[in-house]
C-alpha cells in the first residue's frame, strides 16, 4: 500500500521523491481531466523508463473485435475500446544537446508533484543532474480547462542551476499512438493532414471503423524571466508528428519557459471539415487571456464546484484527503452538459475495462450527481439510456427474446454489448434491474416525474418484457425460477435463483405496472403514444404479473435468511478470516475453479438487495442477512466496501463502518488492490460519497421528504456535507454533541432526523 508514499494532505495529492517503480502508479493517481478529455499523468518531456501513456477524449472509441478462444452464438463482434488519443502534452527538453530524461539522469533530486484538488491543476518540480553535468531546476504546471473544454494548457519553466546553458524546447504533437489493451495490436488512428508553422501545428485524423475526425493543436510561446522572447521557432513534420523547436542561451539562475496551448477539436462538436478553424478559435481565446488569467477562471471554477460538493472533515487528514479525492476525481470525469457521454469505470486515468458504460453508473454514480449537482445532470444519465432503448432491444433479439423485450449490455459506447465473457455478457443479466432502479431513484429524489411519461416507462415496460421471458415456470417449485444467472458477486457463474436477480426482476415488474396505472390516470395522451409504440397489451401484463407473483426466493429456515442463490449452503463455509492471509487477494492466488467452489463473495450481492431495498425489509432482517454474508465477503471489488459502510453505519457498528469507508474512499491512494497503475476506480468513488452521506449522515428519502439518521465515527471531531434536494440547497453539519441544519437557498425544508419532524429555515 502507498501510506508512505502520497502524502497527507487535506487539499493536495503530493508525492515527494522520485521513484521508477511508483511513476506509472502516479500516472493515474494524479490525471486530470474536464468531463470531455482526460490525460494521465504522463511526464511532458521525454522518458524512456516504463510509462503508461494516456489520453482520452470522451465519447471516442474504436470496436475492437472480439477474440475469444471459441466463438459462441451470441458473442458480441467487438469489444469497445476509449482509444489513446494523440499526445498533446509533449516537450521535448534538450539542454546544451543533451536529452532532459529523468529516467537516464545522472541524479533526480527534490522531485515534488502535487495534484491541488481545491484549484484544479497539475504541478510538478525537481532538479536535475544531466549526463552532461549541468542541473537544472524544472517547474511544469498544466490543467485541463473547464471553461473551454477542448482546451489544456502547460507552463514549463526550466532554470539553470550550476553554468549558463543552452535549452532547446521541442513541443510537438504525435497521432503514432497505440493502446496497451488492445486484442489485436490493430492501428486505432488514421492521419490524414499535417500543418506546422513557427508558432502552431496540427494533426487530423480519424479512428479507423468509428471514424470520429479528430485534430490535435497546439500553440506554443516562450518566456525568458517572465518577459515574453521573439525567438523564432523552427518548424518540423514526420510521419505522424509535427513539431515546433525553440532554442535560448539561458544565464545561470535565469529561467526560461514555454507556454503550450493544446487539446483536441473533434466531430463531435464540429463539422469535420471545420476541426481546424474551431482549434484556432479555441488557440485564440486562450493565447488572448494568457496562462494566469485561465488559471485564475479553472481556480473560480473549481470554487463553485467545491462550494457545493465538498464534504469536510475535520480531525481526520486520512479521511479528509480520501473523499476530496473521489469527489475531485468524479467532477473531474462527468460534468453532465452532454448526454451523450457517461462514466467509465477508470474515468480518463486507464485504459481497463474499456472506458466503456456499466451498471456501476446507476448503481453507484446517480445518487452522488443527484445531490451536488442541478437534477438535469443526472436526469441527462437517464436520457443516454433511453437513447440506447432500441439498441437494448436488439440485444434481447440476440439472445433470442421477441416483442419488444430489452437487455441493457454490460458494457456500451452505444448501446450495443461490447463484453465478452460469457458469464458476464449473457448471465449478469441483473444489470437490466440497476437501469430501472436508476428510474425509481432520480423520481424519488428529485420529485421530478416528467421522465417517466416522456421516457422512462417505455424503458420499464421493455425490461419488464425481458424478465417475464426470463423466468421459467418450474412445476417441481410450482413457482417461476431464473436460472443460468451471475449476480454482482462474480466469484459466482452459472448459478441458479441468484437472490438479488430475482428480487429486483419482481420489483422492476412490479414498478413497471404502477408506472403504467399512474401514465394511463394522469398523462393520457403519453400513455396513448406508449401503447401505441410498445403495443404492449394486458395480456401481456397479466403475464408479467403473475411471474413477479410466483418468482421463487431460495430460502434457508435454519440460518434464517434468504441464500444468495440454490445451492449456497453446500460449499465448504469456512469464513475469510480463517483464510490464509497470505492467499489474499484470491482473485491473484487461486484457480477459477477454486474460486468458483468457494463461498467466497466479491461485492455485496444479497446485501446489495437489502441496501436498493432497505425500505422492504426491518432493520433485524437487515441485520441478520449482513451477519451471515460479510464474513464470507473479500471485499475485492472497488463496488463493496461502500455498500458494506452504509449497512454497517444503520446497524450502529461504527468501528467496522469506519474501517469499510477508509477501505473504499482509499482505495488508490492506498492502492489496496495493488492495481492502481492501471488506473484509478471512478464509479466506486461515488459509493465513498454515500458511505458518508447515506452511510454516517443516514440520509433517506421516504415519502418526499428527506430523512436523516446522523452518525459520527470516533476518529472525526466534526463533518459537513451539502445535498440540493429538490433545488433547495440543505447544510449538514455533525459533531459528537449536535447536528444543525441550514438552508442556503429557498424558503423552508421540513426533514426528519431520528424520526422527527424538523423545519429548516
Amino acid at each position: 500500500m502507498n501510506q508512505d508514499y502520497i502524502t497527507l494532505n487535506p487539499w493536495s495529492i503530493i508525492e515527494d521523491g522520485f521513484e521508477v517503480d511508483r511513476v506509472q502508479s502516479s500516472e493515474s493517481l494524479f490525471s486530470i481531466g474536464n468531463g470531455s478529455m482526460g490525460q494521465r499523468a504522463n511526464f511532458e518531456e521525454t522518458y524512456s523508463g516504463p510509462s503508461f501513456q494516456g489520453s482520452y477524449i470522451g465519447g471516442v472509441y474504436y470496436p475492437d473485435k472480439t477474440r475469444v478462444g471459441w466463438w459462441k452464438n451470441g458473442y458480441p463482434e467487438y469489444f469497445a475500446k476509449v482509444l489513446n488519443a494523440p499526445n498533446w502534452i509533449g516537450i521535448n527538453v534538450i539542454i546544451n544537446d543533451e536529452l532532459l530524461d529523468l529516467f537516464s539522469c545522472k541524479a533526480v533530486k527534490n522531485f515534488r508533484r502535487e495534484l491541488n484538488m481545491k484549484e484544479g491543476w497539475l504541478g510538478r518540480s525537481f532538479e536535475a543532474t544531466l549526463q552532461n553535468d549541468i542541473v537544472v531546476k524544472v517547474e511544469v504546471k498544466r490543467f485541463l480547462s473547464l471553461e473551454y473544454e477542448e482546451l489544456g494548457v502547460i507552463d514549463y519553466q526550466v532554470t539553470p542551476v550550476n553554468s549558463d546553458a543552452k535549452i532547446t524546447f521541442i513541443p510537438y504533437l504525435d497521432s503514432g499512438i497505440t493502446n496497451q489493451d488492445t486484442n489485436w495490436d490493430d492501428q486505432f488512428w488514421n492521419t490524414t493532414n499535417k500543418k506546422v508553422d513557427a508558432k502552431q501545428g496540427f494533426i487530423e485524423c480519424h479512428t479507423l471503423k468509428t471514424f470520429y475526425h479528430v485534430c490535435t493543436y497546439m500553440e506554443s510561446h516562450l518566456f525568458l524571466n517572465g518577459k515574453k522572447s521573439e525567438t523564432n521557432g523552427q518548424p518540423e513534420e514526420k510521419e505522424m508528428e509535427v513539431s515546433i523547436s525553440f532554442e535560448e542561451h539561458v544565464a545561470q539562475g535565469n529561467t526560461l519557459s514555454l507556454q503550450k496551448y493544446a487539446g483536441y477539436t473533434t466531430s463531435l462538436n464540429h463539422d469535420k471539415s471545420e476541426l481546424i478553424s474551431a482549434a484556432k478559435s479555441v488557440i485564440e481565446k486562450a493565447t488572448s487571456a494568457g496562462f494566469e488569467k485561465l488559471l485564475n477562471t479553472q481556480k473560480e471554477a473549481w470554487s463553485n464546484i467545491w462550494s457545493m460538493s465538498d464534504i469536510s472533515i475535520e480531525g481526520d487528514v486520512k479521511a479528509q484527503q480520501g473523499i476530496r479525492f473521489n469527489i475531485f476525481q468524479l467532477n473531474q470525469t462527468y460534468t453532465g452538459t452532454d448526454h451523450r457521454l457517461n462514466i467509465g469505470p477508470k474515468g480518463f486515468t486507464g485504459e481497463k475495462y474499456g472506458g466503456s458504460t456499466y451498471w456501476d453508473t446507476e448503481a453507484y454514480c446517480i445518487p452522488f450527481y443527484m445531490a451536488t449537482k442541478d437534477q438535469t445532470v443526472a436526469r441527462n444519465l437517464l436520457k443516454y439510456r433511453y437513447n440506447h432503448l432500441d439498441k437494448a432491444i436488439e440485444n434481447a433479439e440476440k439472445l433470442g427474446f421477441t416483442g419488444g423485450a430489452a437487455l441493457y449490455p454490460m458494457v456500451t459506447m452505444n448501446g450495443e454489448e461490447s463484453h465478452n465473457e460469457w458469464e458476464i455478457t449473457f448471465e449478469e443479466i441483473h444489470r437490466n434491474g440497476a437501469i430501472a432502479y436508476a428510474i425509481f431513484n432520480y423520481h424519488r429524489y428529485t420529485g421530478d416525474y416528467s421522465y417517466i411519461p416522456e421516457m422512462g416507462l417505455e424503458v420499464l415496460i421493455a425490461i419488464a418484457r425481458f424478465w417475464q421471458q426470463r423466468a421459467t415456470f418450474s412445476t417441481q417449485k410450482d413457482k417461476y425460477v431464473i436460472l443460468g444467472v451471475t449476480g454482482p458477486n462474480e466469484y459466482e457463474n452459472n448459478v441458479n435463483n441468484n437472490f438479488y436477480t430475482n428480487y429486483i426482476a419482481k420489483w422492476c415488474i412490479e414498478f413497471a405496472v404502477e408506472n403504467l396505472k399512474k401514465v394511463e390516470k394522469e398523462f393520457a395522451d403519453d400513455y396513448a403514444r406508449i401503447i401505441q409504440k410498445t403495443k404492449l397489451t394486458n395480456t401481456e401484463i397479466d403475464s408479467m404479473v403473475k411471474v413477479a407473483d410466483h418468482l421463487y426466493f431460495p430460502y434457508s429456515e435454519e440460518h434464517g435468511v434468504y441464500l444468495q442463490q440454490d445451492g449456497f449452503l453446500d460449499k465448504e463455509m469456512v469464513k475469510v478470516d480463517d483464510l490464509d492471509q497470505s492467499l489474499r487477494p484470491i482473485n491473484q492466488h487461486w484457480s477459477w475453479d477454486r474460486i468458483l467452489r468457494s463461498p467466497y463473495i466479491k461485492q455485496a450481492d444479497t446485501l446489495q438487495g437489502f441496501y436498493f431495498f432497505e425500505h422492504h425489509f426491518n432493520k433485524e432482517e437487515i441485520e441478520k442477512h449482513f451477519d451471515f454474508y460479510e464474513p464470507f465477503t473479500v471485499h475485492e471489488s472497488s463496488l463493496s466496501p461502500c455498500v458494506h459502510s452504509i449497512q454497517a453505519a444503520l446497524l450502529d457498528r461504527m468501528e467496522q463502518a469506519y474501517e469499510f469507508y477508509l477501505r473504499t474512499s482509499r482505495l488508490d491512494l492506498d492502492d489496496y488492490n495493488k492495481e492502481v497503475k492501471e488506473g484509478c476506480h471512478i464509479t466506486s468513488m461515488a459509493g465513498t460519497w454515500m458511505s458518508i452521506v447515506e452511510g454516517f449522515g443516514g440520509m433517506r428519502v421516504k415519502n418526499d421528504q428527506l430523512h436523516f439518521a446522523p452518525k459520527i465515527p470516533k476518529e472525526w471531531d466534526a463533518y459537513s456535507f451539502k445535498v440540493n434536494f429538490r433545488n433547495q440547497i440543505l447544510k449538514v453539519e455533525i459533531d459528537h454533541k449536535d447536528t444543525k441544519f441550514s438552508l442556503e437557498t429557498g424558503g423552508k425544508l421540513q426533514i426528519v432526523v431520528d424520526g422527527k419532524s424538523v423545519d429548516v429555515n
